[in-house]
């Protein structure tokens, strides 16, 4: 990510950092935002936002930082204004087990290979019995023999985070052609090595792996319509913001929020990320974590950030 990171000063948390971009980034949200473009920011009312989100976090930070600090696990966390720049890091550049969250740069790949005439979105799909594998999704409740489109698979491989619809999508489009489209989008962190749930490829040391600071990029290049094009970035934020998994970033949110994200868990991981749309400003946060205090514990850990950090950005 450009520009430097600082230390909060006068804090026995020096290990927490905030990276200050203010006048590094695009002002509109350009073909892929959620909402309507706002008026662009002058100089001046981008520097009052600014020192607003920053006073808000000195109001809010000692509850955040113990909170990371108390959990049993490792957090890697990213909060990304979109208006200004103001950032928040910790462990950003940490390598997780993707578990889920790798769906999104597959999803783009999706895209990617349509517009390259690779994969066809009508193209049908019969389900078969030797498809089937566990975790979340709706496929595997559904007989064999039923037919689906690449859109319809697409869809269930984020919105319903089904594992079955995703094996069918990497096995369609190849390990090779997915990971160019991760080299074409700058990804070094983010790596596809295996399929979904399997195991035993893991035992044998092949995992997906990606990190905050990747998936806040991308997302940013979602939001901003740079995910490879703008046509493609705006079908990738239609998906997000059809999510169903809603038990982590929007738990505890007004209803005026809209948070266009994705969730991911695994054995001993569990995350979530996404962008968030409010009247106060839009954001993006994070969060990926690495734990053994169990699933339902870590999902209100998550849930809990996402509603301190939605404080930070009210006004």
């Amino acid at each position: 990510m450009p520009g430097g990171k600082k230390e909060l000063k006068n804090s026995p948390f020096a290990s927490f950092i905030i990276l200050a971009l203010l006048l590094s980034i695009p002002l509109k949200a350009g073909a892929a935002a959620a909402t309507a473009a706002a008026r662009p920011l002058t100089a001046e009312e981008k520097l009052w936002l600014y020192n607003l989100r920053q006073e808000r976090w000195e109001a809010n930070s000692r509850q955040i930082l113990q909170r990371i600090s108390s959990f049993r696990g490792e957090t890697g966390l990213v909060v990304k204004d979109l208006q200004t720049g103001w950032t928040f890091l910790h462990n950003d550049e940490a390598r997780f087990p993707a578990a889920s969250l790798i769906k999104i740069p597959i999803m783009v790949a999706c895209f990617k290979a349509v517009e390259d005439g690779r994969l066809d979105l009508g193209e049908k799909y019969v389900l078969r019995r030797q498809d089937r594998v566990g975790g979340s999704g709706l496929l595997r409740r559904m007989r064999n023999g039923r037919t689906f489109t690449y859109a319809e698979l697409i869809d269930y491989m984020v919105t319903h985070s089904d594992n079955i619809a995703t094996n069918v999508i990497i096995k369609r489009l190849g390990f090779d052609y997915i990971s160019g489209v991760f080299e074409a989008l700058g990804l070094q962190d983010t790596v596809l090595n295996r399929l979904m749930m399997d195991f035993r490829a893991r035992e044998d040391g092949l995992e997906n792996y990606t990190s905050a600071r990747e998936i806040t990029g991308l997302l940013e290049m979602i939001y901003h319509g740079r995910c490879l094009n703008a046509s493609i970035s705006e079908k990738c934020l239609d998906v997000l913001k059809r999510q169903k998994i809603n038990d982590r970033l929007p738990r505890f949110l007004p209803r005026e929020a809209l948070v266009a994200h994705k969730t991911g868990q695994e054995r001993e991981v569990c995350h979530d990320a996404g962008i968030v749309f409010s009247p106060h400003g839009d954001y993006i946060i994070t969060v990926l974590v690495r734990t053994w205090s169990g699933p339902l514990t870590t999902k209100t850990f998550i849930a809990r950030l996402s509603s301190y950090f939605y404080q930070v950005f009210k006004t």
